[in-house]
């Protein structure tokens, strides 16, 4: 049952701010990257049967579809109570279903019901697999939502590469559907090759792309910033990455019962065009556009051009105190430096244990948003960074 007055106190002595949880989410499948600042000891917190920790979300108000093991509440976000402990902590979710437009803002509240996006660091040392998420139309037809999502690229979480640190989009545009499908049918009778048909971009720290939905990509193997939609479908086209093989069911887990051994329905969940556009590069790469600087602070855009998500990096100098204004709602995760936010001491995590709360992790409602959120940077020396994530009703977005 929703805290009813733990959220209203905790709201009201955060002046409209919340201090969330960490929330670190395992995964079946490939290797952790471990940049996640999460002890070594903990990657495996779960248990070896659940796979390595892979993945930090922030923001969730949606459980992770993480097979038939996971708790109903994996990958939802939690609220540290002003002033409290863990064992009182309650769901972001259940802060948005109660307070509702005093959070998220009247635009949201009316069109979604929800706050309707949530962001993550995904962190694999090794490239992950050549899938696609669904569109809003093929998402519908197994009662789920379509995927948009894009990705920043931070200096401050990637002190390694990984093994593949380049990323295929799409299919190189001389590549006809006749060769994909046949690569398609070749899944279950051998290592398909299917990036034999792509183009990969070597990643550039401090910079991102925009994903499509319907677009094939193998996401390489630094770790990634990346702010979506609330969803998590995918199709997996390639069958063997790394080394490791992936089954059927990764290809066509989100297709209807009776469309599974369909070949030309699992084709129909690319957008084609997309996929093979000779100017993908163009369209699709987002370098960091200014937003607001001066003597104090630089804010930039990191994530824009699509009208689903948005995502901003700021900069505060040293020793600098700033009120940062947004006309909307957004959460936000500190990747350097420490001070104050708002009404919380702040700080990036260097090494945080499984379970363990932190202060690094805020969520600004829509009205402390455009009242302004001051921030200190109390370091003599370092910048405070701060990587801000809004849904898709940002005005000033590029």
């Amino acid at each position: 049952m929703p805290k009813t007055q733990e959220i209203k106190e905790t709201f009201e002595k955060g002046k409209g701010i919340l201090n969330l949880v960490p929330v670190f989410v395992p995964r079946r499948f490939s290797k952790a990257g471990k940049r996640l600042r999460l002890h070594p000891h903990d990657y495996y917190a779960l248990g070896t049967e659940r796979g390595s920790i892979k993945e930090r979300w922030f923001s969730s108000v949606i459980p992770a579809m993480n097979g038939e093991l996971a708790p109903p509440d994996e990958g939802m976000s939690y609220v540290l109570p002003f002033g409290g402990t863990l064992q009182d902590k309650f769901l972001l979710r259940d802060a948005v279903e109660l307070l509702g437009a005093q959070i998220i803002g009247d635009e949201l509240k009316e069109k979604y019901g929800t706050w309707p996006m949530y962001s993550k660091f995904f962190d694999f040392f090794e490239p992950l697999f050549h899938h696609l998420h669904l569109s809003f139309e093929a998402a519908a037809r197994v009662g789920r939502l379509g995927k948009p999502e894009a990705y920043f690229y931070p200096p401050q979480m990637n002190n390694h590469p990984g093994t593949f640190p380049a990323t295929y989009y799409g299919f190189d545009p001389d590549v006809s559907k006749a060769l994909v499908r046949e690569r398609l049918l070749q899944y279950e009778s051998g290592d398909n090759r299917i990036t034999e048909l792509s183009r990969a971009y070597r990643i550039e720290l401090g910079t991102g792309w925009y994903t499509p939905p319907g677009v094939l990509h193998a996401p390489g193997s630094y770790l990634t910033y990346e702010p979506q939609w609330n969803s998590d479908v995918n199709s997996v086209y390639e069958n063997i990455t790394a080394g490791e093989v992936y089954t059927y069911d990764f290809l066509v887990e989100n297709c209807p019962e009776d469309k599974k051994r369909d070949v030309d329905y699992v084709m129909s969940l690319m957008d084609w065009e997309k996929n093979v556009d000779p100017n993908y590069r163009d369209h699709y790469f987002r370098p960091p556009v200014l937003a607001a600087e001066n003597e104090s602070f630089r804010e930039n855009w990191i994530v824009y051009g699509n009208d689903y998500i948005a995502g901003k990096e700021l900069t505060i100098y040293p020793g600098q105190t700033v009120k940062i204004t947004d006309p909307v709602a957004y959460g936000c995760i500190m990747i350097q430096g420490h001070g104050k936010f708002g009404e919380y001491d702040a700080e990036a995590a260097v090494m945080l244990r499984f379970g363990q709360a932190s202060s690094d992790e805020f969520f600004v409602s829509e009205q402390a948003a455009r009242d302004g959120v001051s921030i200190t940077n109390k370091s003599k020396y370092e910048p405070m960074v701060i990587l801000k994530h809004f849904g898709p009703n940002h005005p000033d977005r590029p």
